[in-house]
């Protein structure tokens, strides 16, 4: 039989049941998936907005220390990292010379040590510049472990970062805040934020060189005033250290001159502890410091502590272990200076401002050179006045002075013969005061062109009577006559004085003398050291031992050696040398 309508209905009613319950399965899944793609275009949105916001703070500020600490902090919030780090790689592009840190406190800093330099998982980075991702980082086969007392970490997220084609460093982040491993949203998101980091850390770069230069043009001008006025070299050399290391944001600033083959630290500007190496002499012939006295171009050194303890190109100062980059820039050679090194150095790790505007580093020590060629004009000018003071001076003791005397003197003398004995005595006396006061004259009259500040021959024979009187007991007569200090050549005068010397050692240990007289004379041809007292003489055999070393003397200058005897009794030695050996 065929089915009927109440069977029909029925079939139709059970049909719509299944159809309606099938519907409604598929419209939940449908609004589940509905929600989840809502949840997603969310979650992207918020990621989107706090990406955004993340570039927006990154860039808020040109300072370029804090720009890299906001980028680490954005990155830690954008991806959920409890752990975050930024690492500079140096110019070498194979080692970090700088490292920002968030989520570790100072202690947890102090505790660890250094920080690191580029190796392991942190130097695949560095070795290739691809974003990592890993789920535990002990697991990778670069994972050298982490050193004691650092805080656990598993989960691991790294990006490069980078400016204008060039590695500026890398991002780090750890251990996700809800325990779970970073996603390829994080990644994305951190990568992006990477790639705004670049363009931020090129401007802020930017930003700082301009305004370094601007400084370093106004430093310029400090420096360029101070030399226009009356100045000391040391007083110029001090600016120049202390603002080449103000400008390039170093922690050591110093100049060092090269003097007979060696290099002496004029000036040095920074921690105290360095202030002991003023003065300090170094020698120039070590390669590095040789190198840049050679050339004439600054040397770059990626960290001085390590080098000279590692190479000894540099002295091995202990100060140097807290040093890093620094710069050697040569001074040129100048009128009045025969070069040397303007030296800066940033504390290590610190190389961002020393790094820019090495070309302006030189213009510091171009400065130094012009400074101290500027010094010795103001000397010679001011010495030029000095002799030329002198010379007048002279000139009126020469002219009125002596003359005057010696008129006096031969009235005197005119007078001798019409006057009682009593009174020819007494008018001898003054002649000789007169003859005696006239030769104290003509001495400070050459004494007058002695140039200031030269060694003189008269001064350096006083200061050997001087240190005789001790072991003599009384002090020796000194005389001097003629143009002593202008006239007696350089390589006579160590000759005279060691002569002087060994003659006045002989009286102390030969001569028994109360009376001692050391006469230095220059005449036109030759000079004469005549050493007399009134000792009980010399006896043959004591004449050849004692002087074979005067006579030697004497023979090295072309001159001779008298010996003979003092009236009334004593020892009379003349040294006799001309200006130019034969």
């Amino acid at each position: 039989m065929g089915a009927g309508p109440d069977d029909q209905r029925s079939s139709w009613d059970e049909g719509t049941l299944e159809f309606t319950g099938l519907s409604r399965v598929r419209l939940d899944a449908l609004l589940q998936e509905l929600l989840g793609r809502v949840d997603e275009i969310m979650d992207s949105q918020e990621r989107l907005r706090a990406l955004l916001d993340a570039v927006v703070g990154i860039g808020t500020d040109l300072d370029l220390t804090s720009t890299l600490d906001r980028i680490v902090s954005a990155a830690c919030e954008l991806a959920g990292a409890q752990y975050g780090a930024l690492g500079v790689v140096g110019h070498d592009g194979k080692r970090l010379v700088r490292f920002i840190t968030r989520g570790v406190t100072k202690e947890q800093i102090a505790a660890i040590g250094p920080y690191p330099e580029g190796h392991g998982i942190l130097g695949l980075l560095i070795d290739h510049q691809e974003p990592l991702r890993l789920t535990d980082l002990a697991d990778h086969p670069r994972s050298f472990g982490f050193p004691a007392n650092h805080p656990p970490m598993r989960s691991f997220l790294g990006v490069p970062i980078r400016t204008r084609d060039h590695a500026f460093g890398n991002l780090y982040l750890t251990e996700k805040t809800d325990g779970a491993d970073f996603t390829g949203d994080d990644e994305r998101a951190v990568t992006a934020l990477a790639a705004a980091a670049g363009v931020v850390i090129d401007n802020a770069r930017l930003y700082a060189d301009t305004e370094r230069r601007r400084r370093w043009h106004e430093v310029t001008t400090e420096i360029t005033q101070l030399m226009l006025a009356d100045f000391e070299p040391q007083q110029a050399l001090h600016l120049i250290a202390t603002r080449a290391r103000e400008v390039s944001d170093s922690t050591l600033g110093a100049v060092l001159l090269q003097e007979h083959g060696e290099l002496v630290i004029e000036a040095i500007d920074g921690p105290p502890e360095f202030a002991q190496y003023l003065g300090q002499r170094l020698a120039a012939d070590r390669p590095l410091l040789a190198e840049v006295l050679a050339g004439n171009k600054q040397v770059v050194i990626e960290d001085i502590g390590r080098l000279a303890k590692e190479t000894g190109a540099l002295p091995e100062f202990p100060e140097f272990e807290n040093l890093g980059r620094t710069i050697l820039a040569p001074l040129p050679t100048g009128s009045s200076s025969t070069g040397g090194i303007l030296m800066v150095s940033a504390e290590r790790g610190a190389v961002l401002g020393v790094t820019a505007g090495t070309d302006l580093l030189q213009m510091f020590a171009n400065q130094a050179t012009l400074a101290l060629d500027r010094a010795q004009a103001q000397r010679n000018q001011s010495m030029l006045a000095v002799l030329e003071d002198r010379d007048r001076i002279a000139r009126d003791l020469h002219d009125l002075v002596i003359q005057r005397l010696f008129a006096t003197g031969l009235q005197l003398q005119g007078m001798h013969r019409i006057v009682t004995p009593e009174v020819q005595q007494r008018i001898g006396r003054a002649v000789e005061d007169i003859d005696a006061t006239i030769r104290n004259l003509r001495a400070a009259i050459f004494e007058l062109h002695q140039e200031p500040g030269r060694k003189s021959l008269r001064s350096d024979v006083q200061a050997l009577v001087d240190e005789y009187a001790g072991p003599l007991g009384f002090r020796p007569h000194l005389v001097c006559s003629g143009p002593i200090d202008s006239v007696v050549p350089a390589v006579v005068r160590p000759q005279i004085l060691a002569a002087v010397r060994e003659s006045l050692s002989n009286v102390v240990r030969h001569a028994q003398a109360t009376a001692v007289t050391v006469e230095l004379i220059a005449t036109g041809a030759d000079v004469t050291a005549r050493i007399s007292d009134d000792g009980i003489g010399i006896s043959s055999t004591e004449h050849r031992s004692g002087l074979r070393n005067l006579e030697e003397r004497a023979a090295a200058l072309g001159g001779a050696i008298q010996l003979g005897s003092n009236h009334p009794h004593g020892t009379v030695l003349e040294l006799r040398a001309p200006y130019v050996a034969d």
